[in-house]
């Protein structure tokens, strides 16, 4: 059953995946609105998971605020899937003018640096386009990891999407993922890591709206073995086609204090960044399972339900509509709002 699954899947996603590249961008545009629709409207988990997520970002909205925000945020997540299904088609004039950060003077000056830049993100609008821009507008290729997630084919199909925007992506293999990045780094490149879920033992705790979830230490631990700048970047939506977003201050290394505790340091203040980011925009936040600790399910052992994730913050490559690539957020691919 479990071969049969993966391969129906992969046959679902690839074929909407060639359909939606050959679309006019506007048809496009109201089959994701469409699809968001329907899913917001099926009330699935991922839906009721996204509303309680939302309450704790917005605790003084209304259910009804809620429920209208959630519409939003699934518009939002079916516009990333939407565009990164189209982004191997768009032309490089397209993708360039496709994102406008602010703040790229740190990232310039970073990379002229020669010292490395660690970029962090949490699941705020595209990700992907960030990535393309990058590649496109700057001519900086970067590197991401991801973890090897069955089906196989859709992992190979959306590494390959990625290499061929300029991406290098690392499978997560334990330490040999942390050191290639590592050397990246210290060759002055440019790595890019989601970074805002991480519920394996060795997850950072933080405190994140108010109440405690964890992060992965890894773009702490990497800026500060290779001496990389590590910057926060925050994405979101308005009512054009052009993404936009924020690139932050550096998150410097603290003076003093053990390896453990300018790690914990350095990842508050990722957090901040990213809670500021996503309080200005939250329906751009697609954030559809489970994130702060009071709210996991108990499991086998001493803490909560931990998957499995990677320490350094991991792309995970095996996503589609409803399972998107991110460090911890997925485990399979499902489809929108179907699962918590």
């Amino acid at each position: 059953m479990s071969g049969l699954r993966d391969r129906l899947t992969y046959a679902a996603y690839a074929a909407g995946w060639g359909a939606v590249k050959r679309l006019p961008e506007p048809v496009a545009v109201r089959l994701g609105r469409t699809i968001a629709d329907i899913a917001w409207k099926r009330r699935g988990k991922g839906v009721r998971r996204l509303e309680a997520n939302y309450a704790r970002v917005l605790p003084d909205a209304t259910p009804e605020q809620l429920t209208e925000l959630s519409r939003a945020g699934m518009r939002s997540y079916l516009r990333y899937w939407m565009e990164s299904f189209r982004l191997p088609v768009w032309s490089e004039e397209r993708i360039r003018n496709g994102f406008e950060p602010e703040g790229q003077e740190h990232l310039r000056e970073a990379l002229a640096s020669g010292r490395g830049v660690v970029a962090a993100l949490p699941h705020l609008g595209n990700w992907d386009l960030a990535g393309a821009w990058a590649t496109t507008a700057l001519g900086i290729p970067f590197t991401t990891v991801a973890e090897r997630l069955k089906p196989e084919k859709l992992f190979d199909r959306f590494v390959a999407y990625r290499e061929g925007l300029g991406m290098e992506v690392v499978p997560h293999t334990g330490g040999a993922a942390f050191g290639t990045l590592a050397r990246r780094l210290r060759g002055g490149g440019l790595v890019c890591l989601v970074a805002e879920r991480d519920l394996s033992a060795t997850g950072v705790e933080v405190t994140f709206f108010g109440d405690t979830t964890r992060m992965p230490p890894g773009p702490a631990l990497l800026a500060q073995q290779t001496g990389a700048v590590l910057l926060p970047v925050t994405l979101w939506y308005d009512e054009t086609p052009v993404m936009r977003g924020r690139i932050h201050p550096p998150v410097d290394v603290p003076e003093s204090g053990t390896r453990a505790e300018k790690t914990s340091v350095m990842t508050q203040a990722l957090a901040d960044a990213f809670a500021t980011g996503i309080a200005d925009h939250p329906e751009d936040w697609h954030m559809l399972q489970r994130l702060w600790l009071a709210d996991l399910e108990p499991g086998p052992g001493p803490g909560a339900e931990a998957p499995r994730t990677a320490s350094a913050g991991t792309e995970r490559a095996a996503g589609a509509p409803g399972g998107e690539p991110a460090s911890g957020a997925r485990d399979e691919p499902v489809l929108p709002g179907e699962r918590s």
